[in-house]
């Protein structure tokens, strides 16, 4: 069953979040097209772990495996694919309880994205993040990542802990070869924590500049 959760009026804003069958798990599912080995997680207690949360579909709700925020309660993904994509669905297997991300904002197609670019930069669309055991699917506007070689997912609060809990994240779509090689970036993995600093107005809402 979907539950709708909209920010504020139905709009750009409005999306679904369904529990998943079994039997339509695998559809569309691009976990063959990400580029896992350059998967990075920033403010993560382990930062090289970042490809872990990276599973397969028959692995989704194994939780031996998962990321935590390390300085606060706020993380960042950066997740490459090795072609183009266009996403209809991102899932997320998140928690428990108030470990739940209060919400999570995607960016595309920034792929050395930091904390530093978050004030300064519009996410595409922001989901809530209901609090949930299951994996949860979130319907994005196709139109708006018509063509991704990328996603970065900022989770900026908790829903009450000191720090946020990722098991799982996954993203249905269509996928299309590059036409070129792709130019290959080594950025740093593990951001020194001593440059972190909690984003402020992110305590679920965010604060942009003013034109």
């Amino acid at each position: 069953m979907a539950h709708n959760h909209a920010h504020g009026s139905c709009g750009d804003e409005c999306h679904d979040h369904d529990h998943i069958p079994e039997s339509q798990g695998h559809k569309d599912n691009l976990f063959e097209r990400i580029d896992r080995p350059n998967v990075v997680a920033l403010n993560a207690q382990d930062p090289g772990k970042g490809p872990e949360v990276i599973k397969p579909w028959h692995e989704r709700t194994n939780e031996d495996k998962y990321l935590v925020s390390d300085a606060d309660d706020q993380m960042l993904i950066r997740v490459p694919f090795t072609g183009s994509v266009k996403l209809r669905a991102v899932l997320l297997k998140t928690g428990p309880g108030d470990l739940t991300p209060a919400k999570v904002a995607l960016f595309s197609n920034m792929e050395n994205m930091d904390f530093s670019d978050i004030a300064d930069r519009k996410p595409v669309q922001e989901l809530d993040v209901p609090q949930s055991n299951d994996v949860g699917e979130y319907h994005v506007m196709p139109a708006k990542f018509p063509n991704c070689t990328s996603i970065t997912l900022f989770f900026p609060a908790s829903q009450g802990a000191d720090t946020i809990r990722i098991y799982y994240v996954g993203f249905l779509g269509q996928f299309s070869e590059r036409k070129e090689a792709p130019v290959v970036t080594v950025y740093e993995a593990q951001a020194n924590l001593a440059d972190h600093e909690r984003i402020q107005g992110m305590d679920g809402n965010f604060s942009m500049p003013q034109p």
